[in-house]
């Protein structure tokens, strides 16, 4: 499943973010990629030993953290390998997947990706981030503080950026549901669950639906 969350960011922490950003150390994008994907990487990361790195990491999972539709659809274990991305003219990320394993020795799981956007689609030319299906390919470009989430399992790529600066944060979620088609089954039904609630209160019907729900997440969550 593929979804947005707009306004993931408040404008205020976007402010705080590219603020911070802009006074930051930034270094090659190939330093986190794997062996292969370090062939078609061509971007900037702010340093993991820069002293904002762990301030604005927090702020994007206190982000996530309060929002009722990621933690739904994703049911996040833990938000993993958090990268602050920057591509200026002639920066791209071609074809690649993302790593099943992360985190060195920690061996996390990447079940989710996620971009939000920093700037503003105006602020640069190209640089759009491309998701491939079966027989087609989504392009995404999104209004800063916009969050795409998407299968790790995907192959996707950036487009070069031809002029302006692409700013992003980029991540990976280790659900506790590791089968993207069981979260979808889950999310829908708790979204009816939800819209039932919302008819009829906690009628007959929203109690049987509350039981599937509970005894699904009792099978399948690790």
């Amino acid at each position: 499943m593929i979804f947005k969350i707009p306004s993931l960011l408040t404008p205020e922490e976007l402010e705080q973010i590219t603020s911070k950003l802009a006074k930051s150390e930034f270094i090659d994008g190939k330093l986190t990629a794997g062996w292969h994907a370090k062939l078609v990487k061509n971007n900037q990361q702010l340093s993991r030993q820069d002293n904002t790195y762990e301030v604005l990491k927090s702020l994007l999972q206190t982000a996530l953290e309060r929002n009722p539709l990621f933690q739904v659809a994703v049911r996040p274990k833990v938000v993993h390998s958090v990268l602050f991305s920057r591509y200026t003219p002639g920066m791209a990320y071609g074809r690649h997947t993302d790593n099943a394993l992360m985190g060195g020795s920690s061996f996390l799981r990447s079940d989710v990706s996620f971009t939000v956007f920093l700037n503003s689609p105006a602020a640069y030319e190209g640089g759009e981030l491309v998701i491939e299906g079966a027989d087609s390919e989504t392009t995404y470009k999104l209004e800063a503080g916009t969050a795409l989430f998407y299968p790790s399992t995907t192959l996707h790529r950036v487009d070069p950026v031809t002029s302006g600066e692409r700013l992003v944060i980029v991540g990976w979620v280790e659900s506790l549901v590791r089968d993207a088609s069981q979260r979808e089954i889950l999310f829908d039904l708790e979204t009816v669950r939800r819209s039932l609630f919302a008819q009829s209160g906690k009628s007959d019907e929203f109690d049987l639906l509350s039981k599937s729900v509970a005894n699904l997440l009792r099978r399948w969550v690790e």
